[in-house]
């Protein structure tokens, strides 16, 4: 299944009612989603064989009109087109120099139906996630953690996430307790194996949709903590 079919899958499940009402304008989502990715094809500059820096701010521009009709709607839209430009990126090889963001603008030059996407490359560090990795780190690592699109290195023994100041990788996310989970790495190299331990959370560690204790990670894992949404990428042995 292409990154525009999922994109389209997951919004099924939420258009209902007044929000499918609200997209039987000539603007569908996943006209805007489309164009979101041929803004970062365009404007892809490529910086080695095997990596391209792609804009990683996005604005949508939109008539008076549109913008009124889909403004109840726009905080679904955002974390939808957020999560599509991040799989479009994995399966291009394209790396962000910041967080992803997308914002809509209202524009009255604009005519019902019609729309603009306007980028912008912003280099950044995630609101609220704080870890600084070694260049040793960078070079050990076993898997990355993904965090609104930035990568953070794992390497042996693994690391403590949480909110408290003590920990490896800090998250100021309410739904995070002090020391929330621990991926711990078995072995080395691409064989090792990663784990995720719950840390006797308040609000618990979700794996790939389940709620678990401990769990195995794997290339494509989605571990969420609180409203933090941490995808896993594990480290080939090219790369």
């Amino acid at each position: 299944m292409g990154v525009l079919q999922r994109f389209e899958r997951r919004l099924e499940g939420l258009v209902t009612g007044a929000f499918s009402k609200a997209f039987k304008s000539e603007i569908q989502p996943v006209e805007i989603a489309a164009a979101l990715q041929r803004e970062m094809d365009n404007n892809a500059q490529i910086v080695s064989r095997e990596r391209s820096l792609v804009p990683n701010e996005f604005v949508i521009e939109l008539g008076p009109d549109d913008y009124n009709r889909l403004a109840p709607y726009q905080a679904t839209l955002v974390t939808e087109l957020i999560e599509l430009a991040r799989e479009h990126a994995d399966l291009q090889h394209y790396a962000f120099t910041g967080p992803v963001s997308v914002t809509f603008e209202e524009h009255d030059d604009l005519t019902t139906g019609r729309f603009r996407v306007r980028s912008t490359v912003r280099a950044g560090v995630d609101r609220g996630v704080t870890y600084r990795p070694t260049e040793a780190a960078e070079r050990a690592a076993v898997a990355y953690l993904v965090i609104n699109g930035t990568q953070h290195p794992v390497v042996p023994p693994g690391l403590v996430i949480g909110r408290g100041s003590d920990c490896d990788l800090r998250i100021d996310d309410p739904g995070v307790s002090r020391r929330h989970a621990e991926i711990r790495v078995q072995g080395g190299g691409p064989d090792a194996q990663v784990l995720v331990v719950d840390l006797g959370s308040t609000n618990g560690t979700v794996v790939d949709g389940v709620r678990a204790a401990q769990a195995p990670l794997s290339d494509g894992s989605r571990v969420v903590i609180g409203s933090t949404i941490v995808d896993v990428r594990r480290r080939t042995s090219r790369g």
